[in-house]
């Protein structure tokens, strides 16, 4: 039976994975951050400025210099090859990552304690070696089938690499390497620095002093090889995120970009940041310990994990695996509460929430919780640990505990989701708001209802605003025209929050016009003032009944 579970759940994988690939080179921008990788270090030979180099989607290299010096060789073959072996690499580095995580499981899962066999090095219970198998074929299928890993083939992402190198450094057994791969990781990417505290947390120094050595002789290198580029990069480029887009939009499940999707002061944000990282990563960190020492260093290397996904300025869908292990953990250990928000946290990393339940949330705050799901359950993840000190199995639990437990369960969820019904969605928390500008009126997506003075003359303006509605799918797009009374024109996403300024246009003798998208005006309001300050006019139904017109 066991047997063919596994030979199923690699039937599973197996098809995922081709479908996937197939459905990735469909794509007209297929693999499009290893084209950036591909067309910066082209330019690089060529003697071009890597940190210049732009796609053309507008994407930059954003790399350290020494991920320039590994990424090298994809520029020594034709870029279909590389294609090729780059999405065949991606889906073995998923197997590699599944093996260790499988063995925690199969060690550490249902119903059973961390093995001591294990954690000193000795050779495990033969019916949990058994196990393994299974545990591997699951975790493999369920990563393949995760948004973060789907993003890794899409985007042809280091990702699911560096994942790998850091993992297998921290659960690997003492040798005169460990710690080289997580310096040599934190060389291409710098978010592994922090299992470099995690070693020194756990008295690991000989490790962290590897790593260290590792990464700074990784950018030593870079620096020989490439001086020009190593100044560049480190004299500056590395603290320039704004390079990397938009860091509010809901791509980026960080704590960073969750607090900029609320609004926050641009004056205040760095250090509220810097401080909530830094709670978060002591706790985690504290956490990992206790983890480690229990012998359970798969999940303490995924907390550490979990809390750089937390921690980064910027944590888009393909960087964060750590959450997919971390939820797959919690699924197969003991206790009702853990599977549960196992299972939670496994739902949002395999489908945006915030997108298949919108239609749904009538609260602003719900929705806010639902397309923050990732990042609010990283965050409870690092402060929690897998359930305060570490996963440990017990009995089972009696059927009157266990029905107490789905009460606790229950309790919670319904509490977490009334504290975020009354919560007020602040309009910064509107990553796809945009105001458009004169420079945009010749652009007809934009500018749809009148296209010059007579149409909009025509379009009327014997009311304060008068305006269409065009719906697409992440989004809808709002353009009118307003009468000479109207001195301000002001849009809310939601309550709460400053308003949204929207810019009114001369673009046509006579006439003023505006354009603007959102994503969330179930409960948007646009308002009018005179000049004296004065409300003329306030639009909501209208907003709503064009976002319901989107569902339809």
């Amino acid at each position: 039976m066991r047997d063919r579970r596994v030979v199923l759940l690699w039937t599973v994988f197996t098809l995922t994975a081709l479908v996937s690939v197939a459905l990735v080179l469909r794509r007209p921008d297929h693999l499009s951050d290893l084209h950036i990788y591909h067309g910066a270090l082209v330019d690089l030979r060529a003697g071009r400025p890597l940190y210049e180099y732009a796609a053309a989607n507008g994407g930059p290299f954003t790399y350290p210099p020494f991920a320039a010096l590994v990424l090298w060789p994809i520029t020594a073959v034709p870029l279909g090859v590389a294609e090729a072996i780059w999405l065949a690499a991606t889906c073995l580095a998923v197997i590699a990552v599944a093996v260790p995580i499988g063995r925690t499981l199969a060690t550490t899962g249902a119903g059973r304690q961390a093995d001591p066999a294990t954690a000193a090095g000795r050779r495990p219970d033969p019916g949990t070696a058994a196990g393994r198998p299974l545990a591997v074929a699951a975790v493999a299928a369920v990563l393949m089938l995760s948004a973060p890993v789907q993003s890794n083939l899409r985007f042809g992402q280091v990702s699911i690499f560096i994942v790998l190198m850091a993992l297998l450094d921290a659960v690997g057994r003492p040798s005169r390497t460990r710690g080289v791969l997580v310096g040599v990781a934190a060389a291409i990417k710098l978010t592994p620095l922090l299992f470099v505290a995690y070693f020194l947390v756990c008295g690991r120094y000989r490790d962290a002093a590897r790593a260290l050595a590792a990464f700074v002789g990784c950018a030593t290198l870079a620096l020989v090889v490439l001086p020009r580029e190593s100044l560049t990069y480190w004299a500056g480029t590395v603290a320039q995120t704004s390079r990397i887009g938009n860091l509010a939009s809901l791509g980026n499940q960080s704590v960073h970009g969750m607090l900029l999707r609320l609004g926050l002061d641009p004056a205040y944000l760095p250090v509220v940041w810097a401080v909530l990282v830094a709670g978060i990563c002591a706790v985690a960190l504290l956490r990992a310990r206790q983890l480690a020492a229990r012998g359970l260093p798969g999940h303490a290397a995924v907390l550490v994990g979990c809390a750089t996904v937390a921690a980064s300025p910027v944590s888009w869908t393909h960087h964060q695996v750590w959450p997919v292990l971390a939820a797959m953990l919690l699924v197969g250990a003991a206790g009702v509460t853990r599977r549960v928000a196992g299972a939670a946290l496994l739902a949002s990393m395999v489908i945006s929430l915030g997108v298949a339940l919108g239609p749904v949330s009538m609260r602003p705050g719900v929705q806010f919780l639902l397309e923050n799901a990732r990042a609010l359950g990283v965050v409870a993840l690092c402060l929690v640990g897998f359930g305060a000190v570490a996963v440990v199995a017990g009995r089972p639990e009696p059927r009157a505990a266990s029905r107490r437990a789905w009460l606790r369960v229950g309790v919670a969820a319904a509490g977490v989701l009334a504290f975020f019904a009354v919560q007020p969605l602040p309009a910064g928390a509107d990553p796809t708001f945009k105001a458009y500008r004169m420079q945009d009126v010749v652009n007809p997506r934009y500018f749809f209802v009148c296209r010059d003075a007579t149409q909009c003359a025509r379009f009327g303006t014997a009311a304060p605003v008068t305006f269409g509605t065009r719906t697409e799918k992440t989004k809808v797009r709002v353009n009118g025209v307003v009468s000479d009374r109207v001195d301000r024109l002001e849009y809310h996403s939601a309550p709460g929050g400053p308003p949204r300024a929207i810019p009114l246009l001369a673009a046509y003798p006579g006439v003023r016009t505006f354009s603007f998208r959102s994503a969330t005006m179930a409960h948007g309001r646009l308002v009018a003032y005179d000049a004296d300050g004065h409300e003329l006019a306030t639009y909501d139904e209208e907003l709503a009944a064009a976002l319901r017109a989107r569902h339809r």
